[in-house]
């Protein structure tokens, strides 16, 4: 089975005799950059007290993001580069399917996340810049091919319109309603004439 975008990935893979120092960078990238992230979520949260919520609901979205990303990587069924013996997985990775990058995926939806609330977006260029590392390194150590990340791309800013979908219905019908319930069930004597 032929990728559609086999040329692109040949021209961005380590290949079979890589460049040591550039090889050893990417695999810290293709590994790490996700934790790199999650660190970057966590210094927000410290930093920011009041958005703590928000990054909590984001980080629920992100892990629902995933599941998505995997359902449909099974769905679509595109192989890895290194299942096809285009080049090798230079990081261990399953032979599952590829196309989005679940990678991909959660970290653009946080970088957007964050962008979208202007007490994050500070930190948005950041998150931005991890998972383009990422991305880059993941096609490099010969696990994902270019539309893999532009697929992981495309969920995330899906996500991100339902995220703030949700966000907005939470905050125009749940939270009023909670408010009057709250007032209901407050004692009489407590409320103001």
């Amino acid at each position: 089975m032929t990728h559609p975008d086999t040329a692109l990935f040949l021209l961005m893979t380590a290949g079979p005799s890589p460049a040591h120092w550039l090889l050893t960078i990417a695999c810290a990238i293709a590994e790490g950059g996700a934790w790199l992230c999650a660190g970057l979520m966590g210094w927000a949260a410290w930093r920011q007290p009041r958005e703590r919520g928000y990054l909590l609901a984001a980080l629920a979205a992100a892990g629902a993001a995933s599941f998505v990303a995997h359902g449909l990587a099974d769905r679509i069924g595109l192989p890895r580069p290194f299942m096809l013996g285009l080049a090798p997985a230079y990081i261990e990775h399953g032979a599952s399917h590829a196309m989005p990058s679940t990678h991909a995926t959660v970290m653009f939806f946080i970088a957007f996340a964050l962008a979208a609330r202007p007490g994050l977006r500070r930190w948005a260029p950041a998150a931005a810049v991890l998972a383009l590392a990422t991305g880059w390194a993941r096609v490099y150590a010969g696990v994902h091919f270019p539309s893999d990340i532009a697929g992981g791309l495309v969920l995330a800013l899906g996500v991100q319109g339902l995220f703030m979908t949700l966000q907005w219905l939470a905050t125009r019908w749940l939270a009023p309603a909670f408010a009057r319930i709250q007032q209901a069930a407050e004692p009489t004597h407590r409320r103001a004439p």
